[in-house]
């Protein structure tokens, strides 16, 4: 669920239907998050949104209640497409997808989730029924669009989530076919966790008078992440794995690794020692990326093996930690990692094993985050090469011209020094690390948008 527990504003207060308020009041939640109390009122007026937002904050919830809203007002007997939602990967669609359905069960609407790794029959199929809400990845929605099978010309609202996300993984092209298909008349929300040039450039063509929504900063879910850094030779990773999930008995662990290759290895020598374990990657069909995923969620499989853009959408309540087997090359993908963990107001724990090959790679992530993560020695797996201190300072300017920015800068100072190799038993104590949240990463597309293919309302 996207919704949280304990913020100030109750939802009876944001402008929503009676039947959406008893929904929520059965899912056991009263109050909302930052961005759901900020943005809701002013979608519900059907402005346009730009609005900052990580996982974890509730931002689905921040979108789909109000459309829900929009559409109960204005509900047409012609059943018809009138929301769109695009989504950079099939399970974000799928999450996505879920949360309306959750959200609007006591309501008449008709949901359907369009992505590729899938037969198109069936959700053929359901377009031709009709349906009021489409949540979709760009590539199966065109697939749509160049058969005919699905009609966008009365889309009332047009959601980008995870804008950022979109443009790295090189939806420019798609996401402007798509848009010359909407209507000129819509409201357009866009949902980003940073806002690099290329987002600010596509919001400037697509947002008509938009209102700025910023949480990412000053709410972070990473806030209440316990960062540590596990310094471990690279040959021994594997069995320090090992030891920290029996030792610590943890289940529902998250390892974020390298390669897919190097993924199925790890899942299979998991599985060996006992450690009910599974994995999610690009080469599993979706059927399979499905099916690990439920089992996961259900407490099936103990551990899940993931890599960066295969548990992009991952959205689990009660995730208590993420292990990073292998540090991200791009640091901002590090702050992605660790958002699957301490959500909706929860604590969590990211750990990172790192050996001294990768040194550079965390003083990336610390240069980012502007401070130095905790080191702990385990007991039995002392490195031959302890990692050096990072100089907090921006090498060439790397971050200090950073895009990876939102609406607000902030200064942080920190020159106390942690204890980096602190011996550690069995009993665990770490200390809290906060995220500074300039986040994403990798390449960036170097074309620009033609003003002139986006419409505004």
């Amino acid at each position: 669920m996207s919704l949280s527990k304990g913020y100030s504003m109750s939802f009876k207060n944001l402008g929503l239907s009676d039947e959406l308020l008893n929904t929520i009041q059965k899912e056991g939640y009263s109050e909302a998050t930052p961005v759901q109390e900020r943005a809701i009122p002013l979608i519900n007026k059907g402005m346009d949104i730009l609005a900052g937002a990580q996982t974890g904050t509730g931002k689905t919830a921040a979108f789909a209640l109000p459309i829900l809203n929009r559409l109960q007002k204005s509900n047409s007997k012609k059943r018809k497409v009138r929301a769109l939602i695009l989504t950079p990967t099939r399970e974000l669609a799928a999450q996505v997808n879920n949360s309306f359905r959750t959200y609007g069960i006591a309501l008449p609407f008709k949901t359907i989730e369009i992505f590729g790794g899938v037969s198109m029959r069936p959700q053929k199929s359901k377009l031709k029924k009709g349906v009021d809400i489409v949540v979709a990845t760009p590539g199966r929605l065109l697939d749509h669009l160049s058969q005919n099978t699905i009609d966008l010309s009365g889309v009332e609202v047009f959601v980008l989530d995870e804008a950022d996300r979109m443009l790295d993984m090189g939806f420019k092209r798609d996401i402007e076919k798509v848009i010359k298909q909407l209507p000129e008349r819509r409201q357009n929300l866009l949902f980003s966790a940073t806002f690099p040039k290329e987002i600010q450039k596509l919001a400037s063509r697509l947002l008509n008078s938009p209102k700025k929504i910023q949480v990412a900063s000053e709410n972070s879910t990473a806030e209440k992440v316990k960062q540590t850094v596990y310094p471990v030779d690279q040959s021994r990773k594997r069995e320090l794995l090992i030891h920290s999930i029996k030792e610590n008995n943890w289940f529902q662990v998250l390892v974020f690794i390298k390669t897919k290759r190097a993924a199925d290895k790890l899942t299979r020598q998991l599985n060996k020692k006992g450690i009910l374990s599974d994995t999610i990657h690009g080469n599993k069909t979706q059927a399979a990326r499905s099916k690990a995923l439920e089992g996961f969620k259900k407490g099936k499989v103990q551990v899940l093996v993931a890599t960066d853009v295969a548990a992009r959408g991952i959205d689990i309540d009660l995730l208590p930690v993420v292990i990073n087997f292998n540090l991200p090359m791009v640091a901002e993908d590090y702050i992605h990692r660790i958002g699957r963990t301490a959500r909706a107001g929860k604590e969590g724990e990211a750990i990172s094993l790192v050996c001294a090959e990768e040194f550079n790679l965390l003083s990336d992530i610390e240069r980012l985050l502007k401070f130095r993560i905790p080191r702990e020695d385990i007991e039995g797996f002392e490195t031959t090469q302890h990692l050096n201190t990072t100089n907090l300072k921006p090498k060439n300017n790397q971050h200090k011209k950073s895009n990876y920015q939102g609406f607000k800068k902030r200064k942080r100072s920190d020159n106390k020094k942690p204890h980096w190799h602190k011996k550690r038993k069995s009993s665990k104590k770490k200390e809290n690390s906060k995220d500074r949240n300039k986040k994403n990463g990798p390449a960036k597309s170097k074309r620009s948008f033609n003003k002139n293919k986006f419409k505004k309302k």
